[in-house]
């Protein structure tokens, strides 16, 4: 290649990194700054939610209040994650504006009257929407739009975690099962990065975890990185994992159809969840279930915080489970993430008990396993476990991933992920097959739309 031609060719790559840095920068720093307000209106209703308990006798009529909204200005924007998976597959009406808005603050009433919801469903929709936004407002071409949508949901996820690779390899790897497409990687990592940096410097700071180093002698007393007894010690868990995440997305998908049935009109059915949470938490005899669950009131009440510590937790996973299918299914916006770290990480520490594993370190893999067997991205999660937890124990975090990945079968919490490579042979599951229909071919009724 001679010299002219290196130069044009030099310079026509700078044009397209500047076209791209110029696109990606504003949107990402304005998807940075929407994750700070919200996770930092997030902090403020928690403590008002403390504050006043009385706020949880009002969380069916708060319910109804976000239905009706999303009754009469929602319409495509209630498809949430769904939606934007979609419109990456195939780009077509794009994804609303408004939905940014309405998820934040959807998602922020449910939290302040008790409903056990997430936050990842929401800065991904905020990431997703501001993104489709953006490529209208250039007049993107479906190729540019795919990539766009892509970094959107990086820069939301990165930012509302505080883990930016995780961010954006979950975006990649959200959009089909087994298969990633490498070509958004550089502007999903840039994006996820940025809109990070940004929503620190707002000031929001994420909760720190202190892990254990899981290294310990071998029997010839050398020290190595993966202790033969521990690993499989961490499979077995895992395998628990993945049925867990199984159990929490059929939980899901089979509980909504019937919530559909049993009330046709779809902006009530939210008092139907914000009545059964209210009876989960007479029956438990506890509110430590309600909202994330990432710290609690009490010095010694579950939380994910306090599962990383000895205590007696042993049904926690399970009531978290269920407070939180109960709202999903009937309509609470916010999202599953979060939950399912807690599901995860309270799981953990009720196995280290049984198999003997110290509680900090199984508790950091189900936080993480969980999700990577509910959400079918299992690199991705390993990523965020070395982004919280640190990268000493990555062989059992990653063993975790992979293998309630591996256990969660042809389901998950997102319907619209295509299966890319199956996790098992089946002679009806092809490529590129949704996973709706994956769910219905395996036996599974699909789930009704609204």
């Amino acid at each position: 290649m001679n010299l002219s031609r290196l130069i044009t060719l030099s310079a026509v790559n700078m044009r397209v990194l500047l076209k791209w840095g110029g696109l990606l920068a504003p949107m990402s720093a304005c998807i940075g700054t929407l994750c700070a307000i919200f996770l930092w209106l997030l902090d403020q209703v928690t403590n008002d939610r403390i504050a006043h308990p009385g706020l949880l006798w009002l969380l069916p009529l708060a319910g109804v209040g976000v239905g009706l909204t999303y009754h009469h200005l929602g319409r495509c924007a209630e498809g949430g994650n769904n939606l934007i998976i979609d419109q990456i597959h195939e780009p077509g009406g794009g994804v609303p504006l408004r939905m940014a808005p309405l998820v934040l603050v959807a998602t922020v009433i449910s939290h302040l009257f008790g409903a056990s919801v997430g936050r990842e469903g929401t800065a991904v929709q905020i990431g997703g929407s501001i993104a489709s936004g953006f490529g209208r407002l250039f007049r993107l071409d479906h190729d540019a739009v795919r990539i766009v949508l892509v970094s959107g949901v990086a820069a939301g996820f990165g930012a509302v975690f505080g883990t930016p690779i995780a961010g954006a390899i979950f975006a990649l790897e959200v959009l089909s099962i087994g298969q990633i497409n490498y070509r958004p990687l550089l502007p999903a990592a840039f994006s996820s990065i940025l809109a990070d940096w940004v929503c620190h410097a707002w000031g929001i700071h994420h909760t720190s975890y202190h892990v254990a180093s899981g290294i310990i002698p071998d029997w010839g007393g050398s020290v190595f990185h993966t202790h033969p007894a521990l690993l499989i010690k961490v499979g077995l868990a895992a395998i628990c994992f993945g049925l867990t995440s199984l159990l929490f997305a059929e939980g899901i998908h089979r509980l909504t159809p019937l919530v559909r049935r049993a009330c046709p009109v779809p902006w009530l059915r939210p008092a139907i969840g914000g009545v059964a949470t209210i009876l989960l938490v007479y029956l438990v005899g506890s509110r430590d279930y309600l909202g994330l669950g990432v710290v609690s009131m009490g010095h010694d009440a579950p939380s994910i915080v306090n599962f990383f510590h000895a205590g007696d937790y042993t049904w926690s996973w399970l009531y978290k489970l269920l407070f939180t299918v109960v709202v999903l299914a009937t309509g609470y916006k916010g999202g599953e993430v979060t939950p399912l770290f807690f599901i995860g990480a309270g799981l953990g520490n009720t196995l280290s008990g049984i198999l003997g594993v110290p509680a900090d370190l199984l508790a950091s893999v189900g936080f993480v396993a969980v999700f990577a067997g509910a959400a079918n991205t299992p690199l991705a999660c390993t990523f965020m476990g070395v982004e919280l937890f640190g990268a000493t124990d990555i062989v059992y975090i990653a063993t975790g991933c992979f293998v309630a990945y591996l256990c969660s079968g042809h389901s998950g919490i997102y319907l619209s992920q295509r299966v890319g490579v199956t996790k098992h042979t089946h002679p009806l599951i092809v490529a590129n097959m949704p996973l709706r229909q994956a769910r219905s071919l395996m036996g599974v009724p699909e789930k009704s739309h609204p």
